[in-house]
């Protein structure tokens, strides 16, 4: 691939693709796009709303079928205080979570007193601390057992580029391959953070997927799409034949597609619609009550 670049903020590829701004704006036409993360002059204000969107992201986790016993986490990082960060309390199905159940941490494990007194997984927390200690770059993290994801890791292999969602996972993806048991130590945490690079999805071979973000509604939002693509993955799989050999999308095409639907803001805004469905279908109980 031999892109020139045409301007200071854009570059074409040999086949004519023109790599501009990113951004949700840019799949909007004839008005604005409707879903953009908002500013906040007040940071209580922004902990209350990423609070909120994380119990949505756990409620919608639930009605995707991956809740699975004790297992599973998601976490996002204080805006506050940016050492510390929120997760879910262990034992709590994810279809009950509310925002008030959320149990603030430090990065030595130390439960806050400004969040739930509840205790939280420990392979959950060796897990994503590790995480947040090596990634400043993400806010946020999500685990759980979901079905196809569990199938699929259990080859330790990145995805093809098969169709277009999977483009977003192109240069975007980790395999981490050392399946230690249960990660209760923090030298596991430690060892999966090092095997995800600066990748934003990591598939945990045997075990899972784990997938990050700037925010929450970034995380949920790969993690939702990630397992649907090993699904369509392994369907392709066990239809592929030599009569019908997969036809997988070349790397220009590739790198193009991800360039347009992978940045923070598209994957922020393409999580928005299941947060306003599980607003009406739960009559917005995930919320902090006033």
């Amino acid at each position: 691939m031999s892109p020139s670049t045409t301007t200071a903020n854009s570059k074409t590829t040999s086949k004519g693709y023109e790599f501009g701004e990113r951004g949700s704006h840019h799949i909007s036409l004839g008005g604005e796009h409707p879903f953009q993360y908002p500013k906040f002059t007040n940071k209580q204000d922004e902990r209350k709303f990423i609070l909120e969107h994380a119990a949505a992201a756990f409620r919608i986790f639930a009605r995707r079928g991956f809740s699975e016993g004790e297992a599973g986490h998601c976490s996002i990082r204080d805006p506050i205080d940016h050492d510390t960060f929120w997760i879910n309390p262990l034992g709590l199905h994810f279809a009950l979570i509310t925002a008030s159940d959320l149990v603030h941490v430090d990065e030595s494990g130390k439960i806050l007193p400004d969040g739930n007194q509840a205790p939280i997984n420990a392979a959950g927390f060796a897990i994503h601390s590790s995480l947040h200690k090596a990634r400043p770059d993400v806010n946020a993290a999500c685990h759980t057992h979901s079905i196809y994801g569990r199938a699929y890791s259990t080859f330790g292999k990145p995805l093809d580029m098969i169709n277009q969602d999977s483009c977003v996972f192109y240069n975007n993806q980790a395999v981490y391959k050392n399946f230690g048991g249960v990660a209760l130590e923090k030298d596991e945490g430690k060892a999966i953070a090092e095997a995800a690079g600066d990748a934003r999805a990591v598939i945990l071979q045997n075990h899972g997927l784990l997938t990050m973000g700037k925010t929450i509604d970034e995380a949920a939002y790969l993690f939702t799409l990630m397992e649907n693509t090993c699904h369509a993955q392994l369907l392709a799989d066990a239809a592929e034949s030599k009569e019908k050999p997969k036809q997988i999308i070349p790397d220009e095409e590739a790198e193009y597609s991800a360039y347009v639907t992978n940045d923070p803001d598209t994957l922020y805004a393409s999580f928005q619609p299941d947060y306003m469905l599980e607003e009406r279908l739960s009559k917005s109980e995930f919320k902090f009550q006033t």
